[in-house]
């Protein structure tokens, strides 16, 4: 606003006297006030706008507690000056490191980056390598701060994670989901998470009817509501320590003479599966199929070859006169072709092995 003031004052400089030091002050208030309604206009810009709904808890930027060396870690350290000094160094299992020109190790876990910088600037000025030193400390690996990413993803594993991630970031990272991945998956919070939102205050009592979910050590996620409408209050921030497990809801399998042959994956573990529903994923039987000679193959290790049949007579199922039977996951429902007694039978034996090399279909 000073700026402004003085590019309005300049063509008031042919004025004189008292009519000069009027329009100053004039001008000087006009951009006063000015100031003032922009400064109002700012801060009220951060509130919600009418109409659009209020602001997740689950998006609100916390902070994050100071980052604390552990051993094991890997620091890259920088001094100014020194290249031949500065580099990546891990800290020992006992929490030492050891740095070139210092005759003794220094004791890094436990502090933080910056607190290990002043510590080093303190040892290099007092053993006389260094006067006034200027080093810096960035962790680039950690054993403890990290991400665990388990279940039906694509690649499980852990991710180093030093700040703050969301639920879709690390699933993206664990190259999404795999073909057998249910829609619910379930994050565990660590000490990390925990403090952070604790101390942020967003957190209501756990007993409380207005409790976040995101405050909870166990938050229970559904991936389908999140992938189809990217809502912010199911796409969770994560901290380091977090644990996040896509559950498997199971595939059940359709193969013989049916028109797209496959696997089918449920929604969850809750959901029921029928032959019928099956079928009609499978988009129902082809011309020739034996209708009256299905099978569905189970798992099971107490029968010969681990396994049981259980005969399917799709034509009564159809029509009513048979119950409709229910599917578990893992089951192949085999519907055979036109064949020989022979033929069937190597068919039945076949199923098994060939859903290996099928088509998971999406649903």
């Amino acid at each position: 606003m000073m700026v402004s003031t003085g590019v309005m004052c300049a063509p008031l400089r042919t004025l004189r006297g008292s009519s000069l030091v009027a329009a100053c002050l004039l001008v000087s208030v006009s951009c006063s006030s000015l100031a003032a309604q922009t400064y109002s206009t700012t801060s009220s810009s951060s509130k919600t706008l009418p109409g659009s709904g209020s602001p997740s808890k689950f998006a609100t930027s916390l902070t994050l507690p100071e980052y604390i060396i552990s051993p094991d870690d890997v620091l890259s350290i920088n001094v100014y000056d020194a290249p031949d000094i500065s580099g990546e160094y891990r800290v020992g299992p006992a929490g030492q490191l050891e740095l070139p020109l210092l005759a003794e190790a220094v004791e890094a876990a436990g502090l933080t980056p910056a607190q290990l910088s002043r510590l080093l600037v303190k040892k290099y000025g007092e053993e006389e390598i260094f006067s006034n030193a200027r080093v810096t400390v960035a962790v680039k690996q950690s054993r403890i701060h990290s991400i665990t990413v388990a279940g039906a993803v694509k690649s499980p594993q852990i991710y180093p994670l030093f700040g703050k991630t969301t639920v879709l970031d690390v699933l993206s990272q664990a190259g999404g989901l795999s073909d057998d991945a249910s829609n619910m998956a379930l994050v565990t919070r660590g000490e990390v998470a925990i403090q952070a939102l604790n101390q942020s205050g967003v957190c209501t009592p756990s007993n409380s009817p207005n409790s976040d979910v995101a405050c909870t050590e166990k938050v229970t996620i559904d991936l389908k509501r999140l992938m189809e409408t990217g809502e912010p209050a199911s796409n969770v921030e994560l901290y380091p320590g977090d644990r996040v497990t896509v559950q498997r809801a199971g595939v059940v399998y359709v193969v013989g003479a049916v028109n797209r042959p496959g696997g089918f994956p449920l929604r969850s573990s809750e959901e029921e599966m029928t032959v019928l529903k099956a079928l009609a994923l499978a988009e129902d039987t082809k011309s020739t199929a034996q209708k009256s000679k299905a099978v569905i193959i189970r798992k099971n290790p107490q029968e010969k070859n681990e396994r049981e049949e259980i005969a399917v007579n799709l034509k009564n199922v159809l029509t009513g006169r048979a119950p409709d039977p229910r599917m578990q996951a893992s089951d192949i429902l085999f519907v055979p072709d036109s064949s020989g007694t022979k033929a069937l039978r190597r068919a039945v034996d076949s199923a098994v092995y060939i859903t290996t090399g099928l088509i998971i279909w999406r649903r």
